[in-house]
């Protein structure tokens, strides 16, 4: 019986919930939120069916008005004036109003993935507990989003937005935090930056199920995902809890540093992150810029193939393939090759605000991306490789290239010699007259010393697809 009545009592308070519905906006839209600056915003909530909604924002001398519609849901847009506030939004509906107060216009970004995009001051990194006491900014804000999953796309959060100081920050995204406060340096304009990361998740946790579920191939790689403590292990639950309710909350672009839980799915990877990226532009309703982090190298015990030089490849293939992304590689970047979470996070973020702010900005900035395998070409007994993301020349920390290989046509690979050309590397042995294939950094856990004169690492690669990784 008393199963029976909290049932009555549910249903009752969701009808409620529908036909007697009271003014609200999402968690989401809360004191201290940034604002996408200089576009046309998104703005939605939820109140009586038929009734009107007044939007009153503090910038603009007029009021907009929108009705409810009669799934007692209401949707307006926004337009937004050049960075700055604090600005007020006014919400009425018949005798309801809402305020929300301290409202900057800046840029707002999204970062998103797993452990390493997730690790913050709670995990004890030292970049962060360094500058904790002096974090205080009423230029950046933080949105922590909860780690729920969820079977179904949720429309609300348990989070709202705080102003970045010692109290909101250590528990916050180191490399969100470091990205947004060189933004906001560079840029002068407040920045919001909206976390939403779970360490241990693989990718097809934040790609809508229907995606994955849709696509033979990216249902048998999901498959590889075993149930483990802590963390969920279905297509979707992420994407559905954590990223589906703010779709649509207009922003300038998106990070992602995730790929560890998926080196034992290696080969689908490409396809499911553009996959994913798709999906998450399609509910966002515009291509949005999509930056994201190739792993660093690590043991990878488990594995005898090296698996994360084949993820790696795979990160490099989606950089090429996706429209409007980048790849920040960090090969040069590791203290400890048995600790999966690399400690210089501020880094990592340096090089991601540098693509931001090369491409979305339109600072003037050279060689800001590694170097990508553009083509090589067999030129008698020497490989002539050439390179894309490089304008200017090629340099190496050291008298040779570590982990650089040479194979010919027994596929035995032989530590290569190498000459640099300008922007182009030749490699060679004496112990291959007739070579066929050339690898760099192609091990789980290589950290090589070729790098662009702006100081950043050539990515990985192998110009062969052969399968024996003997």
């Amino acid at each position: 019986m008393k199963r029976i009545v909290l049932m009555i009592i549910f249903c009752w308070m969701i009808l409620a919930d529908v036909f007697g519905q009271r003014l609200r906006v999402p968690a989401f839209f809360s004191d201290n939120m940034v604002l996408q600056r200089q576009s046309m915003v998104n703005i939605w909530g939820w109140a009586k069916a038929g009734q009107k909604v007044l939007v009153i924002p503090s910038w603009r001398k007029d009021t907009l008005e929108t009705v409810v519609t009669g799934d007692a849901t209401w949707r307006t847009q926004v337009e937004t004036p050049p960075a700055g506030g604090p600005h007020t939004i006014k919400f009425v509906s018949q005798q309801e109003h809402l305020e929300l107060k301290n409202v900057m216009i800046g840029e707002v970004w999204v970062c998103s993935g797993q452990s390493n995009m997730q690790w913050s001051g709670a995990n004890k990194l030292k970049e962060i507990l360094d500058i904790l006491p002096s974090s205080a900014n009423p230029k950046i804000r933080l949105l922590q989003v909860s780690n729920i999953a969820s079977q179904t796309p949720q429309d609300n959060i348990f989070d709202s937005w705080t102003v970045c100081g010692p109290q909101t920050l250590e528990n916050f995204s180191a490399i969100g935090y470091f990205f947004a406060e060189k933004l906001s340096r560079e840029l002068h304009v407040p920045v919001g930056i909206i976390n939403a990361s779970w360490g241990g998740s693989a990718a097809e946790y934040w790609t809508p199920k229907e995606k994955v579920e849709s696509d033979e191939e990216l249902k048998t790689y999901a498959a590889y995902q075993k149930l483990a403590p802590r963390k969920p292990y279905q297509p979707g639950v992420l994407w559905n809890s954590m990223l589906a309710p703010f779709a649509g909350y207009t922003m300038a672009g998106a990070l992602w540093y995730q790929g560890e839980d998926n080196t034992i799915s290696y080969a689908g990877y490409d396809k499911l992150i553009r996959t994913m990226v798709g999906a998450w532009r399609e509910a966002w309703g515009y291509q949005f810029p999509f930056y994201f982090v190739q792993i660093a190298p690590h043991t990878y015990s488990q594995y005898k193939k090296p698996n994360a030089a084949l993820l790696r490849e795979q990160q490099a293939k989606t950089a090429c393939l996706l429209p409007r992304s980048g790849m920040v590689v960090t090969t040069d970047l590791v203290d400890d090759l048995k600790n999966i979470h690399p400690t210089r996070k501020k880094e990592v973020a340096s090089r991601l605000a540098d693509l931001a702010l090369a491409e979305m900005y339109a600072r003037p900035l050279v060689d800001y991306k590694s170097p990508t395998l553009k083509e090589y070409k067999v030129e008698g007994d020497k490989i002539s490789i050439s390179f894309s993301n490089l304008e200017g020349k090629l340099e190496v920390r050291g008298k040779e290239i570590i982990d650089l290989y040479i194979a010919g046509k027994d596929r035995k690979f032989y530590p290569a010699k190498f000459k640099l050309q300008g922007s182009e590397l030749l490699v060679f042995s004496d112990q291959v007259k007739e070579p066929q294939a050339v690898r760099f950094g192609f091990t789980n856990v290589s950290m090589p010393n070729l790098f662009n004169a702006r100081g950043l690492p050539v990515a990985p690669f192998r110009t062969d697809n052969w399968p024996d990784f003997n």
